[in-house]
């Protein structure tokens, strides 16, 4: 197995106080010759984030080897870790080097650490305390010197805690544990990363003009909850730039699932459903409230209902709620505040 590349990481973009401060702790760790684990949501970036550690320590100049463990069977990971000898099982017909050994004098990144059998977690164990382990197949120990950072976004201490992740693992692992924000947190880097996004899609696909966002267009994007983080982001992105006819993006396509066939009636409602129209009859009841504050609980319940319905399409919000585009705007921006707070 060759070292792979040493070639310089993705730039990471942000401006977001909660980005920046994420940012200045991994590059203090950085430094520090101790393993890491990055905690994130699916689609924050923790590769990303691995590769910066990476690059900012001082071993920049020497392999950085990652794994998904998530991605391989459980027999398989400790040969993928640890290499196995010549005739070691079945079919293992020559010696193949593991992860560990490949990551020599550089950084193993593990990602998905929580997946790991506890098997393997105990042979991890024996590497990150005393920096020897066997390949599969051998009893030679082999001396390395690999710095680990680990990443996941299970709950390990829980997994701890039921029997699924060893304790002393994860004491050695934690030496900083580092809490990558999701998207919905840095709502300032939305369309930085948007137009970061597009103006790449643009350049793939050969078009002379960068297409940008229009007022309706950003302000989905920028109202949107983004369960999928940065990775969810990229991909509308990159298909509204795609779709796009001309030099603006006015709407923007959050769920490419939405079948334009759908039956208005559902045929089987074991299988289909149609989302239900917001009654507006079923307001408030509370006469405890104040008139104006009871209409003003229903307008925000009703917009936050609608938008969700819609997929954060404000027009189709607007429809939703048989109200004219301008109306709508008006509305929204009367309970701006409100409706970001949910």
């Amino acid at each position: 197995m060759s070292k792979e590349s040493r070639s310089n990481p993705e730039e990471a973009l942000g401006r977001s106080d909660v980005f920046l401060a994420f940012q200045h702790r991994l590059s203090r760790v950085a430094k520090v010759e101790r393993p890491v684990l990055i905690i994130g949501e699916r689609g924050t970036g923790k590769e990303l984030a691995a590769k910066r550690i990476h690059y900012l320590s001082n071993r920049w100049n020497e392999p950085l080897v990652t794994l998904n463990c998530a991605a391989l069977s459980p027999t398989l990971i400790a040969t993928e870790l640890f290499g196995h000898e010549a005739g070691a099982y079945t079919g293992a017909v020559r010696r193949q080097t593991g992860r560990f050994e490949t990551a020599d004098k550089g950084t193993l990144f593990l990602d998905e650490i929580g997946a790991i059998p506890m098997e393997a977690q105990e042979k991890i164990l024996r590497v990150v305390e005393y920096g020897f382990f066997e390949r599969v197949g051998s009893s030679h120990p082999i001396q390395v010197d690999a710095r680990i950072i680990a990443a996941t976004h299970a709950d390990l201490p829980a997994l701890v805690k039921h029997g699924h992740f060893k304790p002393d693992l994860l004491d050695r692992l934690s030496f900083d544990v580092l809490f990558l924000p999701p998207l919905r947190q840095r709502k300032e880097d939305i369309m930085l990363l948007a137009n970061h996004f597009a103006a790449r899609m643009a350049f793939e696909l050969g078009k002379s003009e960068i297409p940008q966002f229009d007022l309706q267009a950003t302000q989905s994007l920028e109202s949107y909850n983004w369960p999928g983080n940065i990775r969810e982001l990229k991909n509308v992105v990159e298909r509204a730039v795609y779709q796009s006819q001309n030099d603006t993006i006015d709407t923007v396509e959050f769920d490419p699932f939405q079948s334009p066939f759908r039956p208005s009636t559902p045929l089987d409602p074991g299988i289909s459903k149609q989302p239900e129209r917001i009654d507006p009859r079923g307001g408030f009841t509370d006469f405890s409230l104040p008139l104006l504050e009871a209409v003003r609980l229903l307008e925000i319940d009703m917009l936050s209902k609608a938008l969700e319905e819609a997929r954060f399409n404000q027009k189709k919000a607007a429809d939703i709620l048989g109200l004219s585009y301008h109306q709508f705007r008006g509305l929204y921006r009367k309970h701006a505040d409100s409706l970001q707070d949910q």
